[in-house]
Protein backbone atom coordinates (compact mmCIF):
# COMPACT_ATOMS: atom_id res chain seq x y z
CA UNK A 1 0.00 0.00 0.00
CA UNK A 2 1.00 3.57 -0.91
CA UNK A 3 2.46 5.66 1.83
CA UNK A 4 -0.30 8.18 2.54
CA UNK A 5 0.94 11.86 2.36
CA UNK A 6 0.00 14.52 5.05
CA UNK A 7 -0.01 18.31 4.53
CA UNK A 8 0.49 20.28 8.16
CA UNK A 9 -0.36 23.70 7.70
CA UNK A 10 0.63 25.94 11.17
CA UNK A 11 2.25 29.14 11.35
CA UNK A 12 3.98 27.85 14.18
CA UNK A 13 7.35 26.10 13.45
CA UNK A 14 7.54 23.95 16.86
CA UNK A 15 4.44 22.73 15.81
CA UNK A 16 4.82 21.98 12.25
CA UNK A 17 8.11 19.99 13.50
CA UNK A 18 6.58 18.20 16.34
CA UNK A 19 4.07 16.52 14.32
CA UNK A 20 6.28 16.22 11.37
CA UNK A 21 8.20 14.05 13.64
CA UNK A 22 5.18 12.44 14.90
CA UNK A 23 3.54 11.34 11.71
CA UNK A 24 6.93 10.48 10.37
CA UNK A 25 7.50 7.88 13.28
CA UNK A 26 4.23 6.26 12.21
CA UNK A 27 5.24 5.49 8.69
CA UNK A 28 3.45 8.64 6.69
CA UNK A 29 4.89 10.90 4.49
CA UNK A 30 4.54 14.60 6.11
CA UNK A 31 4.86 17.99 4.21
CA UNK A 32 5.02 21.23 5.98
CA UNK A 33 3.08 24.91 5.23
CA UNK A 34 3.72 27.63 7.36
CA UNK A 35 0.85 29.95 5.44
CA UNK A 36 -2.20 29.38 3.53
CA UNK A 37 -0.01 30.83 0.58
CA UNK A 38 2.13 27.65 1.13
CA UNK A 39 -1.30 25.72 1.41
CA UNK A 40 -2.22 26.79 -1.61
CA UNK A 41 0.36 26.55 -3.84
CA UNK A 42 0.99 22.43 -2.44
CA UNK A 43 -2.65 21.82 -3.44
CA UNK A 44 -2.34 23.14 -6.80
CA UNK A 45 -0.07 20.89 -7.76
CA UNK A 46 -1.17 17.95 -5.27
CA UNK A 47 -3.97 16.10 -3.54
CA UNK A 48 -2.52 14.77 -0.37
CA UNK A 49 -4.11 12.00 1.78
CA UNK A 50 -5.09 14.18 4.64
CA UNK A 51 -4.56 18.01 5.94
CA UNK A 52 -3.99 19.03 8.93
CA UNK A 53 -5.10 22.89 9.58
CA UNK A 54 -4.48 25.05 12.05
CA UNK A 55 -6.99 28.14 12.17
CA UNK A 56 -5.16 30.88 13.53
CA UNK A 57 -2.64 32.17 11.04
CA UNK A 58 -1.84 35.72 10.11
CA UNK A 59 -3.16 37.34 6.87
CA UNK A 60 -5.12 34.06 5.64
CA UNK A 61 -6.90 31.99 8.67
CA UNK A 62 -7.45 28.40 8.47
CA UNK A 63 -11.10 28.96 8.11
CA UNK A 64 -11.31 31.68 5.03
CA UNK A 65 -8.86 28.98 3.04
CA UNK A 66 -11.06 26.02 4.16
CA UNK A 67 -13.91 28.13 2.72
CA UNK A 68 -11.38 28.88 -0.46
CA UNK A 69 -11.17 25.23 -1.22
CA UNK A 70 -14.68 24.54 -1.22
CA UNK A 71 -15.84 27.27 -2.91
CA UNK A 72 -12.65 26.27 -5.62
CA UNK A 73 -14.08 22.76 -5.53
CA UNK A 74 -10.69 21.72 -4.11
CA UNK A 75 -11.60 20.12 -0.88
CA UNK A 76 -10.98 16.40 -1.95
CA UNK A 77 -9.75 15.24 0.33
CA UNK A 78 -10.19 14.82 4.39
CA UNK A 79 -9.22 17.84 6.38
CA UNK A 80 -8.70 18.10 10.18
CA UNK A 81 -8.82 21.69 12.05
CA UNK A 82 -6.36 22.52 14.86
CA UNK A 83 -6.91 25.29 17.36
CA UNK A 84 -5.19 26.61 20.68
CA UNK A 85 -8.52 28.48 21.52
CA UNK A 86 -11.23 26.00 20.15
CA UNK A 87 -15.09 26.59 21.16
CA UNK A 88 -17.80 24.46 19.92
CA UNK A 89 -18.75 27.68 17.97
CA UNK A 90 -15.24 27.15 15.61
CA UNK A 91 -15.40 23.54 15.49
CA UNK A 92 -19.12 23.41 14.19
CA UNK A 93 -18.24 26.24 11.82
CA UNK A 94 -15.19 24.07 10.62
CA UNK A 95 -17.38 21.07 10.16
CA UNK A 96 -20.39 22.86 8.61
CA UNK A 97 -17.77 24.32 6.01
CA UNK A 98 -16.48 20.31 5.20
CA UNK A 99 -13.61 19.96 7.80
CA UNK A 100 -14.02 16.24 9.27
CA UNK A 101 -13.14 17.03 12.41
CA UNK A 102 -11.33 19.34 14.84
CA UNK A 103 -8.05 18.79 17.37
CA UNK A 104 -8.09 21.81 20.43
CA UNK A 105 -4.03 22.33 21.08
CA UNK A 106 -1.94 21.16 23.05
CA UNK A 107 -2.94 17.62 20.85
CA UNK A 108 -2.39 14.78 23.35
CA UNK A 109 -0.38 12.32 20.96
CA UNK A 110 -2.83 9.39 21.05
CA UNK A 111 -5.83 11.36 20.27
CA UNK A 112 -3.69 12.82 17.19
CA UNK A 113 -2.85 9.57 15.97
CA UNK A 114 -6.59 8.47 16.57
CA UNK A 115 -8.03 11.09 14.33
CA UNK A 116 -5.39 11.12 11.65
CA UNK A 117 -6.20 7.01 11.09
CA UNK A 118 -9.93 7.98 11.11
CA UNK A 119 -9.68 10.32 8.84
CA UNK A 120 -7.10 8.58 6.57
CA UNK A 121 -9.90 6.52 5.88
CA UNK A 122 -12.21 9.06 4.24
CA UNK A 123 -9.18 9.54 1.59
CA UNK A 124 -10.19 6.38 -0.15
CA UNK A 125 -13.61 6.98 -0.33
CA UNK A 126 -15.26 9.40 -3.21
CA UNK A 127 -15.60 12.88 -1.77
CA UNK A 128 -19.50 14.42 -2.24
CA UNK A 129 -18.40 17.64 -2.98
CA UNK A 130 -20.96 19.55 -4.19
CA UNK A 131 -23.46 17.72 -2.64
CA UNK A 132 -22.48 18.35 1.06
CA UNK A 133 -20.87 21.86 0.39
CA UNK A 134 -24.59 22.89 -0.50
CA UNK A 135 -26.02 21.20 1.96
CA UNK A 136 -23.77 22.76 4.47
CA UNK A 137 -24.43 25.94 3.57
CA UNK A 138 -27.95 25.27 4.70
CA UNK A 139 -27.05 24.12 7.95
CA UNK A 140 -29.75 21.52 7.45
CA UNK A 141 -30.09 17.79 8.18
CA UNK A 142 -28.42 16.55 4.47
CA UNK A 143 -25.01 18.10 5.30
CA UNK A 144 -24.74 15.74 8.40
CA UNK A 145 -26.31 13.04 6.25
CA UNK A 146 -23.75 13.20 3.69
CA UNK A 147 -20.97 13.96 6.30
CA UNK A 148 -21.86 10.67 7.17
CA UNK A 149 -21.93 9.13 3.80
CA UNK A 150 -17.94 9.74 3.94
CA UNK A 151 -17.76 7.19 7.05
CA UNK A 152 -17.57 3.26 5.89
CA UNK A 153 -20.65 2.70 7.67
CA UNK A 154 -20.86 -0.19 8.81
CA UNK A 155 -19.61 -2.00 5.50
CA UNK A 156 -15.51 -2.93 6.76
CA UNK A 157 -15.77 -1.74 10.68
CA UNK A 158 -16.28 -4.01 13.27
CA UNK A 159 -19.92 -3.24 14.72
CA UNK A 160 -19.00 -1.13 17.87
CA UNK A 161 -16.86 1.18 16.05
CA UNK A 162 -19.19 1.51 14.00
CA UNK A 163 -21.60 2.18 16.67
CA UNK A 164 -19.47 5.25 17.73
CA UNK A 165 -18.94 6.77 14.40
CA UNK A 166 -23.10 7.07 14.29
CA UNK A 167 -23.54 8.29 18.00
CA UNK A 168 -20.32 11.04 17.25
CA UNK A 169 -22.47 12.03 13.55
CA UNK A 170 -25.85 11.79 15.44
CA UNK A 171 -24.72 13.63 18.78
CA UNK A 172 -22.69 16.70 16.32
CA UNK A 173 -25.98 16.91 14.32
CA UNK A 174 -27.92 18.01 17.51
CA UNK A 175 -25.32 20.06 19.13
CA UNK A 176 -25.52 22.31 15.76
CA UNK A 177 -29.32 21.89 15.49
CA UNK A 178 -29.22 23.64 19.20
CA UNK A 179 -26.41 25.40 19.02
CA UNK A 180 -24.63 24.27 21.56
CA UNK A 181 -27.89 24.83 24.07
CA UNK A 182 -27.11 21.37 25.94
CA UNK A 183 -30.58 21.63 27.82
CA UNK A 184 -32.54 21.66 24.55
CA UNK A 185 -30.22 18.69 22.80
CA UNK A 186 -30.50 16.63 26.36
CA UNK A 187 -34.29 17.15 26.22
CA UNK A 188 -33.99 16.43 22.00
CA UNK A 189 -31.83 13.42 22.67
CA UNK A 190 -33.68 11.55 25.60
CA UNK A 191 -30.85 12.06 28.33
CA UNK A 192 -30.04 14.31 31.46
CA UNK A 193 -27.53 16.66 31.24
CA UNK A 194 -25.03 14.68 33.76
CA UNK A 195 -25.70 11.91 31.06
CA UNK A 196 -25.15 14.04 27.96
CA UNK A 197 -21.82 15.47 29.40
CA UNK A 198 -20.15 12.20 29.69
CA UNK A 199 -21.74 10.62 26.63
CA UNK A 200 -20.20 13.91 24.59
CA UNK A 201 -16.63 13.48 26.26
CA UNK A 202 -16.51 9.64 25.88
CA UNK A 203 -17.01 10.49 22.13
CA UNK A 204 -14.70 13.59 22.21
CA UNK A 205 -18.02 15.56 20.65
CA UNK A 206 -16.23 19.14 21.86
CA UNK A 207 -19.55 21.83 23.43
CA UNK A 208 -18.85 24.26 26.52
CA UNK A 209 -20.83 24.61 29.64
CA UNK A 210 -22.54 28.18 29.01
CA UNK A 211 -24.25 30.56 31.70
CA UNK A 212 -26.59 31.64 29.22
CA UNK A 213 -27.09 27.80 28.58
CA UNK A 214 -31.41 27.81 29.37
CA UNK A 215 -34.29 27.01 27.56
Amino acid sequence: MATKEILVVDDEIGIRELLSEILFDEGYRVHLAENAIQAREFRNRQVPDLVLLDIWMPHTDGISLLKEWVGQNLLTMPVIMMSGHGTIETALEATRIGAVDFLEKPIALQKLLDTVTKAIRLSAIPHPQQETTSAAGKGSAAAIWEAAAQFPLPLDLPLREAREHFDCLYFSYHMQKENGNMTRVAKNVGLERTHLYRKLKQLDVMFTKKDSDKN
